[in-house]
């Protein structure tokens, strides 16, 4: 009796163990993505949220995030990416032009910023009517005047596309293709997008020396930039009025978001990383050079704009060759490790 009861307890274990390692096999409990972690820069803050408390970061969603990026199904046209109007080598933004080309022979009504360092930025688009990172795709991608698609539409395009379903069971465990699944792989790419090799970053780790005109813009820069556009991220990430005038679509900025009179024409503080390559500048993209910004905040600020930040109520005065020293030191936070990486273009 004894035996047999051994025997069958034996069976019952072997059975369980069998049915545990199934388990495992069935496309669940095997599932193991590759961690990954968001590394913060030495010497930088750690970001005020963190994006990826709920959507953990891994090698496989962040693939995912770049594939999808890049893929013009998410447009109407089939042709219209994220990438089209946020392109690498001009540091994620337009190059070269003031508004972005939309599907329908469309153009957009701002000027596509620069994407990196998106972990530590509170609040998303030029008047931060977005607070999450998972929800910032969906204004591209249903905007008439840009992607111009629906997330059905846009799911069932993926749903076709067998190269998808292993892509999303390898993210997140299975191969159902959600909205919720769309948006987290997309904020793993964008969120990962982080710009931190400069040559000014090598400078602050002691790898480089700058050259004399260097020095002395950053000594310009520090007496009348970086109020605004604080170190290390250069940007405080807030939304100010720094007088321009009501552009041809009336953009009101933050106002707009808010509903308050206080905040008429305030506009994102923009990152000066890899400005060298995110012209042209401003909102609406109406300035073409650093020159030309360099000379509006000497001489071209409307000193009567109602809301017009307090900071810049006195005049910045700057020779020709304080200029340029400026420029030659704005020139050191260009990040080209960053924008000729091969992981953060689109994949082969």
């Amino acid at each position: 009796m004894k035996t047999r009861i051994t025997i069958s307890l034996f069976a019952f274990v072997a059975l369980a163990v069998f049915l545990i390692g199934a388990a495992k096999n069935d496309g669940y409990g095997s599932f193991k993505p590759k961690p990954l972690k968001l590394e913060i820069p030495k010497g930088w803050p750690k970001p005020t949220n963190n994006i990826f408390v709920n959507n953990k970061l891994t090698e496989e969603g962040f693939q995912l995030g770049r594939k999808l990026f890049y893929d013009g199904n998410l447009s109407s046209d089939g042709t219209t990416s994220c990438g089209s109007c946020h392109q690498q080598f001009a540091a994620f933004s337009t190059y070269d032009h003031d508004l972005s080309h939309g599907v329908n022979n469309t153009f957009t009504d701002r000027n596509a910023p620069a994407l990196f360092n998106l972990a530590w930025s509170p609040l998303y688009h030029w008047d931060g009517g977005v607070n999450n990172i998972e929800v910032q795709p969906l204004n591209p991608i249903t905007a008439k005047n840009e992607m111009g698609e629906t997330l059905p539409n846009v799911l069932s395009k993926l749903k076709a596309d067998t190269s998808y379903s292993r892509l999303f069971k390898a993210a997140f465990g299975d191969a159902a293709i959600t909205s919720q699944r769309l948006l987290k792989a997309l904020a793993q790419f964008t969120g990962s997008l982080v710009s931190s090799n400069s040559r000014y970053d090598k400078w602050k780790k002691g790898e480089l020396k700058f050259n004399p005109i260097e020095e002395a813009g950053y000594d310009i820069y520090k007496t009348n930039c970086a109020v605004c556009h604080a170190e290390p991220l250069f940007t405080d990430y807030g939304f100010r009025n720094n007088g321009l005038s009501l552009n041809r679509f009336a953009d009101i900025g933050r106002q707009k978001i808010t509903g308050l009179a206080s905040d008429s024409l305030k506009f994102k503080v923009p990152s000066l990383r890899n400005v060298q390559y995110s012209f042209p500048y401003m909102h609406d993209g109406r300035f073409n050079s650093l020159e030309a910004v360099l000379n509006y905040y000497i001489s071209g600020i409307d000193h009567d704009q109602p809301m017009l930040d307090p900071i810049l109520k006195k005049p910045i005065v700057l020779t020709e060759k304080q200029k340029q020293q400026l420029k030659y030191f704005l020139y050191t936070l260009t990040d080209t490790a960053f924008t000729k990486s091969k992981r953060f273009a689109p994949g082969q």
